[in-house]
């Protein structure tokens, strides 16, 4: 391994040690989740943005991930429209209010939205977060404090109010992202490389997940885990615990 690869590797296991100390908040947002499980309630998942879409994909139809997340996938910020479409749209005031529209979002009293965006400043972000406080939603934010505190309150990426997601929303998960977010120089190389916020929102997200179950199983409920299709059976116990979300997580079909 090269020196530079070892650096990457070291800093990656710092940020996960940083996260694994956010026990407090993560065990306050799994407890509202679990609740919300037991209720048969399904949890919404949104990435608002570009990269942050993984994180979304990651708590969505895994081995080990829930089967009642409602993935709220949209076209409009999918990098497989365009990279400059995607960050065009996430900077659009107002256009995450059809998207949680069109995924059902606050149909039911007592809801819960995972908001996932290392950054947490752009339009659709707090506008996700805004809308859940109007929608009676319980919002739980996987963001950082880094690029919210020391970016200028004029960047074009900001909403218009120059709010933070991590100061929008119930709970906040702090995923201690890297300001700049890439974070290894190389030499003859203007720019860092080295990205480390899909790192930081797929860890926190499972980070919950966990958590999650182990509230449930506290409560003497079975969590709604799926297994891994490439098991033996693998399929057949998937398909018995989807049926009960189907029509409830919208791309559960």
């Amino acid at each position: 391994m090269s020196k530079e690869a070892m650096q990457y590797a070291n800093i990656i296991k710092s940020l996960l040690d940083e996260i694994s100390s956010e026990e407090e908040s993560v065990k306050k947002a799994a407890a509202l989740v679990g609740d919300s499980i037991m209720r048969d309630q399904v949890i919404h998942v949104i990435g608002p943005g570009g990269h942050s879409n993984m994180g979304v994909e990651e708590m969505f139809s895994r081995a080990g991930g829930f089967a009642c997340i409602n993935a709220i996938l949209d076209p409009g910020t999918n990098l497989s429209h365009g990279g400059p479409r995607s960050m065009g749209v996430e900077r659009v005031p107002g256009y995450a209010i059809p998207v949680l529209n069109a995924y059902r979002v606050g149909k039911t009293p007592g809801e819960v939205l995972i908001i996932i965006n290392a950054y947490g400043v752009n339009c659709m972000t707090i506008d996700c977060a805004n809308e859940a406080k109007k929608r009676g939603v319980t919002s739980i934010a996987i963001t950082s404090t880094s690029f919210a505190d020391k970016l200028p309150k004029d960047h074009p990426s900001r909403h218009p109010s120059g709010a933070n997601l991590y100061q929008s929303v119930d709970v906040f998960i702090n995923n201690h992202l890297p300001y700049g977010d890439a974070i290894l120089s190389v030499e003859g190389c203007e720019q860092n490389v080295g990205p480390t916020s899909t790192f930081c929102n797929c860890f926190t997200a499972n980070y919950l997940v966990l958590e999650t179950c182990k509230y449930l199983v506290s409560k003497g409920y079975t969590p709604p885990v799926l297994r891994s299709g490439n098991l033996p059976g693998g399929d057949e116990y998937n398909k018995d615990m989807m049926e009960k979300y189907t029509g409830k997580a919208i791309l559960l079909f």
